[in-house]
């Protein structure tokens, strides 16, 4: 059962799953996904079912009681678009109730996707490529509750025996995202308009560039393997927002414009793949230039 299932993220994920052979239910409220998204997934007759409701509506305990899936995936927490106070609570609460119904259908696992940017927050630059376990002092409330969201699948791991994965995801970027929700999305949309885009800030702040192929690949084993880890989703490799630009544009694109930076955005990111390449036989392999010619 994939929670998030008509978004970015999820939406490809069904695609791969039931591409092999898997029966997989979508849940999901269209708060931030489209049915769009599954056109190909509703072909799948008999193996694909949808459902738009909420993670914590009483239908949804209903449903996971009622289906008892061998492992819920939960894509709809902390969404971009989402990461401020009121919209992190909720997603606490969504997770609690991920949880909640996994205990009470006796669900195998849960797999989560976090933001990594939330988890980590700002970091120095000896510490990248970031690795699990690193802890810096939370600058805001929304990286406190996404610290608090990862620490409640261990409390559930330990008192109930609810298994589970979370996957710390960088800025992962790829067709079905909409502009709002990520850098290159919003870089492909300013190219396909012919205009300039905006950046925030300087421009010289980094960021993890992970393709959606290559984080459907790591969910896929995550359904099987990592148990009781948090792990990263990474390429280990951090790019500019500039340079990002200019792979993006070529030298014939217009220059961007630029903003003041947003509150609180961090200055740099990047993931070490290591526990990964370890816990789910797993590595990065879709190079940036690769990923972003199969946007056009």
């Amino acid at each position: 059962m994939v929670i998030g299932g008509a978004g970015f993220i999820g939406s490809h994920l069904v695609d791969r799953l039931l591409a092999e052979g898997h029966e997989v239910d979508v849940v999901d409220d269209l708060s931030t996904g489209s049915i769009t998204n599954l056109a190909d997934a509703r072909a799948a007759t008999g193996r694909f079912k949808f459902q738009n409701i909420a993670t914590e509506s009483a239908e949804f305990s209903e449903l996971v009681s009622l289906r008892r899936p061998e492992v819920l995936v939960n894509l709809a927490v902390f969404h971009p678009g989402a990461c401020h106070l009121n919209g992190s609570l909720g997603s606490v609460r969504a997770v609690v109730a991920v949880l909640e119904a996994a205990r009470l259908a006796s669900v195998g696992k849960v797999v989560t996707g976090l933001p990594a940017g939330l988890l980590y927050g700002e970091v120095a630059a000896r510490d990248l490529p970031i690795k699990e376990g690193h802890i810096s002092d939370a600058r805001t409330s929304q990286e406190v509750l996404a610290r608090a969201a990862s620490d409640l699948h261990s409390v559930y791991r330990d008192r109930h025996g609810v298994e589970f994965t979370v996957l710390a995801m960088a800025n992962v970027y790829g067709s079905r995202q909409r502009a709002d929700d990520g850098v290159v999305a919003a870089f492909a949309d300013a190219l396909a308009a012919g205009r300039a885009p905006i950046v925030h800030g300087n421009g010289k702040q980094t960021r993890d560039f992970i393709h959606v192929d290559d984080t459907v690949d790591a969910l896929v084993r995550a359904l099987e393997r990592g148990g009781g880890l948090v792990i990263n989703v990474g390429t280990g490799r951090a790019v500019s927002i500039a340079d990002l630009w200019d792979t993006m544009g070529g030298a014939a694109s217009p220059a961007p414009r630029t903003s003041a930076a947003r509150p609180n955005d961090l200055l740099r990111l990047s993931l070490s793949p290591t526990r990964a390449r370890i816990q789910l036989g797993w590595s990065p392999f879709t190079a940036l230039r690769d990923g972003l010619t199969r946007l056009r």
